[in-house]
């Protein structure tokens, strides 16, 4: 999976997720929105320091932090130090304030933000055979095929004992370099807020066969290992060190987003406003909605007390 995804000719040094799928950030840019808001909430919790860092990691084409930045206050613009994270080379274009980087900035003060980014560290595929008995699952990189391999055993044993117990039969994903990656993540923060935006599950909840599967050009395809297709698996969010998850529809309706239609009087007296007004009902209705973007899971880690604050506000 790592060599498929960010090996030399790996997918996500070839591709932008824009061109396969969409994610929050490129439904609407009331997502940013919502985002440079919390950044606002994280500012005022650290009591605005002088310089208060956002970053954005597995950025992508730097979308949303560019519209972080659009959408911010001029008294939080002016003093914030905007990162985005990928292994991707810097796209063209992007706004000359991004600082472009494969590795988060360490002893940073603010918001760090990874949409959809766990999802694709790579991890390992277990399966609990007729006998009980969990062996990691193989596959060949050529066309798929699977095989039982070397009993599961060490520190992936233990993940799976405490937060993935297998029957017979059942198959789960390995989330233990998740759960590392989450916690680098959270510890280049001095201070502030680290939040993963992923489809997620937690244990009273697992999918007895797990989750991975591929993507390309907008369609789900088998996850071959071929560096062909994104390759994705949802997160264990209650594993994730520190985490406190809440619904993607539950935290941005607390940052203020309504899917609520603008009052009909206004298509006589204003008709364009109105007009704007549905189109960003629709687009809020989108992030929020039941069944898709708004089933997302926000997995929040307050690095100081006064953020742990900030996730009570969006809980």
């Amino acid at each position: 999976m790592e060599r498929a995804l960010y090996g030399p000719g790996g997918f996500f040094l070839r591709e932008r997720p824009a061109g396969h799928f969409r994610t929050s950030v490129h439904v609407s840019g009331l997502y940013a929105e919502a985002v440079a808001e919390l950044l606002c909430r994280v500012d005022t919790a650290l009591g605005h320091p002088a310089e208060v860092a956002f970053t954005d990691m597995g950025a992508g084409g730097g979308e949303l932090c560019a519209g972080v930045l659009d959408v911010l206050p001029a008294t939080v613009a002016a003093r914030v130090r905007p990162y985005a994270v990928d292994l991707a080379p810097r796209p063209a274009g992007l706004d000359p304030r991004i600082t472009w980087a494969a590795t988060p900035p360490q002893c940073t003060r603010g918001l760090l933000f990874a949409n959809e980014w766990l999802d694709n560290v790579p991890l390992a595929v277990a399966e609990a055979d007729e006998g009980g008995t969990v062996r990691y699952v193989e596959v060949r990189p050529g066309d798929g095929t699977e095989r039982p391999g070397a009993e599961v055993g060490g520190e992936d044993a233990e993940w799976l004992r405490c937060w993935w117990p297998l029957e017979p039969g059942a198959r789960a994903e390995i989330g233990r370099p998740r759960d590392e990656a989450w916690a680098a993540a959270t510890g280049s923060l001095a201070a502030g807020l680290a939040v993963a935006v992923d489809y997620c599950h937690v244990r009273a909840a697992r999918p007895p066969f797990g989750t991975l599967t591929g993507y390309r050009a907008g369609r789900q395809v088998p996850p071959v290992p071929d560096g062909s297709c994104d390759l994705t698996a949802h997160v264990a969010a209650d594993s994730l060190p520190g985490a406190v998850p809440v619904p993607q529809r539950t935290a941005l309706h607390a940052l203020g987003l309504t899917a609520a239609r603008p009052p009909l009087a206004l298509a006589t007296t204003a008709p364009a406003a109105y007009v704007r007004g549905l189109a960003a009902a629709g687009e809020a209705a989108a992030l929020t909605a039941r069944g898709g973007l708004g089933d997302f899971t926000w997995a929040m880690t307050p690095v100081t007390p006064a953020c742990a604050e900030v996730v009570a506000g969006l809980s």
